[in-house]
């Protein structure tokens, strides 16, 4: 067993009782009402997804392993000349909860290297699809692709099946597709935007910096990736591509159709294609300005004109955050910090759109949380560093959400959660309860 896998082990060792008494003693306690606009509304706050690797509270935003973000970052070993952490160091502390020491970082930057190399009939298959294909679904293709790669597939159809043994299997799986899924990323890249001249991986680099290395990008944005990639990797079990991962792995699907099944949520307009939409949405803004500076007077009177017009403003909102997104806070840092990019143009529209918008918003009355989220600024730093192919944002996205979906499975099978089943009510049942003012138990 590597370092860990073998603390992930005793993790796991020590929280399967404590699942056994809550179901076995308390399994009936009530924890949350269902309403009629929940069942017709999505499911909605309802409390009924378990995970330990993040929990986002509504005010204070996402929490990895009970640290908001910047605690976070702090806490972290930070990649070498760099103030933001390896990849690698947070893979092993979304695992287990644990800071890891520069040596058990090392360990896993070994053991990603021994995984990240991906097999060659992977790229034929994704070279052979139309040359004007999605990069998100060559990036699914891709993960499906490996599929015959899995191991806990192998594992189950060997007929020795043991459920207290199968989250082995799906570590294996997972650390795969963490190691390797930014390479393949990269390669996608190279293959789409830039004719197909690949960039070999370099041995020396970690995750975040082997991808910068790969799609041929400057020094400064390794420190991009590592900060995405991170930043993206988890937002509770709700989300769509988390939830969707979580749901088809439930049936004991392999990790590689289980992430594959959560990129193709991801891909949806309303998860992980709202970032290049916001971009696209900033750069009419900014012609709206005629290439005026932006400034509280002329930046409030085109908000007002868009929701005037019976527009949104995109990227500000947010379904359960009711303050600013911790992570728009930490990209908006990065720029503030970083010469030349505080003061590009797109991103000072930015920041004058986040110091004038959640009051025009508040105003206006129509949004519950008038404050931006991820999106309002993701697109504008990848623009920057000359990632202007808005389509492969949410590859970006995917490459960062597989750390987050791959160690909540890992969990899922180590404490031998259940097929995800829930039940259906009909219109005629809903309408009746509503008559009657509520179910009668």
């Amino acid at each position: 067993m590597t370092q860990l896998k073998e603390k992930l082990f005793e993790k796991i060792q020590a929280h399967r009782p404590r699942i056994t008494k809550l179901t076995k003693e308390f399994g009936s306690v009530v924890i949350d009402k269902v309403d009629i606009g929940q069942c017709i509304g999505g499911a909605r706050d309802i409390r009924s997804l378990v995970t330990d690797i993040s929990y986002l509270d509504p005010q204070e935003g996402i929490r990895f392993r009970g640290k908001t973000i910047p605690e976070t970052f702090e806490a972290l070993p930070k990649a070498a000349g760099s103030e933001y952490p390896t990849v690698e160091s947070f893979w092993y502390f979304l695992l287990t909860g644990e800071v890891p020491t520069l040596e058990q970082v090392a360990a896993v930057e070994a053991e990603f290297k021994t995984r990240q190399v991906v097999p060659e009939y992977v790229y034929t298959v994704v070279r052979s699809l139309p040359k004007d294909s999605h990069p998100m679904v060559m990036l699914s293709v891709g993960i499906m692709a490996m599929q015959k790669e899995s191991k806990f597939a192998a594992f189950y159809s060997g007929g020795k099946f043991n459920k207290m043994d199968a989250w082995e299997y799906v570590y294996e799986d997972a650390s795969d597709i963490v190691a390797r899924i930014p390479v393949l990323a990269a390669f996608i890249y190279n293959l789409k935007y830039r004719g197909d001249k690949q960039i070999a991986i370099d041995p020396k680099l970690d995750l975040g910096a082997n991808f910068a290395h790969m799609i041929g990008q400057s020094e400064q944005y390794k420190d991009v990736a590592r900060m995405y990639f991170i930043l993206h990797s988890d937002h509770e079990s709700g989300n769509v591509s988390a939830h969707t991962t979580h749901l088809v792995h439930s049936a004991l699907s392999d990790p590689y159709y289980a992430y594959a099944a959560g990129l193709n949520g991801l891909a949806g307009p309303l998860h992980g294609l709202a970032n290049q939409e916001v971009l696209g949405w900033i750069m009419e803004f900014q012609k709206k300005l005629n290439g005026a500076e932006p400034t509280k007077e002329n930046v409030t009177k085109a908000l007002w004109d868009t929701l005037n017009a019976g527009q949104v403003v995109p990227g500000y909102g947010h379904a359960v955050l009711r303050k600013t997104d911790p992570r728009y806070t930490a990209q908006r840092e990065f720029c503030l910090k970083t010469p030349g990019l505080k003061d590009d143009a797109l991103f000072k529209l930015v920041a004058m759109i986040f110091e004038t918008a959640p009051g025009v918003l508040t105003e206006h009355g129509k949004t519950k949380n008038p404050w931006p989220n991820v999106d309002a600024q993701s697109g504008v730093i990848q623009w920057y560093y000359g990632l202007k192919e808005w389509d492969f944002y949410t590859v970006l996205f995917g490459v960062g959400r597989a750390l987050g979906c791959m160690a909540n499975i890992t969990w899922d099978r180590g404490l031998g959660y259940a097929i995800e089943r829930p039940k259906s009510v009909t219109t005629d049942m809903l309408e009746k309860w509503a008559a009657e003012g509520g179910r009668k138990m």
